[in-house]
């Protein structure tokens, strides 16, 4: 059972105007294109107590998602939003607390994180989003394209018996040179930069390990850079009529590629450019680096970047439709 919150008051009602524009602006969009019901209706399974029997009462579901979001928005801790939602008028307001409500503190949002986890709800939201999405025409059928980036995590250090506390699930991985330890997050996005699925793994395995996975239902076109290079893939694509617009690189002997395959791998960056633009966003959101320990903790983290993210992105392409 969810607990109840307080009406309005009449003090609420009078600092409703109050507040940074651009903040108000942003949580007005997120209302009128979200619809927080539709979203939050999947999760609510993972509650059970029995509040007649004195057990304690839940945080509504869809403020928990929101809290979420905003964490994803505004790159904060579980410290920070609870800070925020103590001292932010417009924060409260978003999230549906009134002045007289008592506020959720981090130890909340790190049970709703576990109960998201426990019950794979990262896919649910995720897959919800989609569908919230794909009815408002927001999702493109017209190819996809396919990416990978390193998620750092600390290295850790030895301690005095000899066991180091770095990350076991965690892995180590090169690139251009330079070694990195941490995780992996591989999407799949439409030709408008809106991801559409995603894998999360490891660094220790190759970019590619996951990609015949996320284009399996693609029916058109694949985009993608040379680290998906291969013939046997080429092939099958070629076989369903799908077009494969992966990068070409020279092979082992080959002096340079001919001026035509030049020209379309020029082609293809410019297409495949789109699928940056998650990664892009996430890591001036604050994504450069994991915030937890684990493969289950940090799936759920990058899973909940991508629904803030694609929910974000679709604000851009309402309005370029409007």
């Amino acid at each position: 059972m969810e607990r109840s919150r307080n009406q309005p008051t009449f003090l609420d009602n009078v600092i409703s105007e109050l507040g940074g524009r651009r903040t108000a602006k942003f949580f007005a969009k997120c209302d009128k294109y979200i619809p927080w019901d539709e979203l939050a209706k999947p999760l609510k399974d993972m509650y059970s107590n029995n509040t007649s029997k004195g057990g304690a009462s839940n945080w509504p579901v869809i403020m928990m998602v929101k809290c979420i979001m905003l964490q994803k928005w505004f790159n904060l801790s579980d410290p920070m939003l609870e800070e925020m939602l103590l001292d932010r008028l417009s924060f409260r307001r978003f999230v549906g607390l009134s002045m007289d409500d008592n506020t959720p503190d981090e130890t909340t949002f790190v049970r709703f994180r576990k109960r998201l986890r426990e019950h794979r709800h990262d896919r649910t939201l995720f897959e919800k989003t989609l569908e919230i999405l794909s009815t408002r025409g927001v999702i493109l059928a017209e190819g996809t394209c396919v990416d990978a980036t390193i998620v750092e995590a600390p290295r850790g250090r030895k301690r005095a018996d000899g066991s180091n506390t770095r990350d076991a699930e965690a892995g180590f991985t090169k690139k251009n040179g330079r070694s990195y330890h941490g995780y992996k997050a591989h999407i799949a996005t439409d030709t408008n930069g809106m991801v559409k699925d995603y894998r999360f793994s490891s660094a220790r395995h190759h970019d590619s390990k996951f990609i015949d996975e996320l284009i399996e239902n693609e029916t058109q076109s694949v985009w993608a850079d040379s680290a998906y290079m291969s013939a046997e893939r080429e092939e099958r694509l070629g076989e369903k009529g799908v077009l494969a617009g992966i990068v070409h690189r020279r092979k082992r002997g080959q002096a340079e590629l001919n001026e035509l395959r030049q020209i379309i791998n020029r082609i293809i960056s410019r297409v495949r450019a789109v699928v940056e633009h998650p990664f892009a966003w996430m890591k001036n959101a604050g994504y450069g680096k994991v915030r937890y320990r684990g493969l289950e903790r940090n799936r759920l983290d990058f899973a909940m970047h991508a629904v803030a993210y694609n929910f974000k992105r679709s604000f851009s392409l309402h309005k370029a439709r409007a």
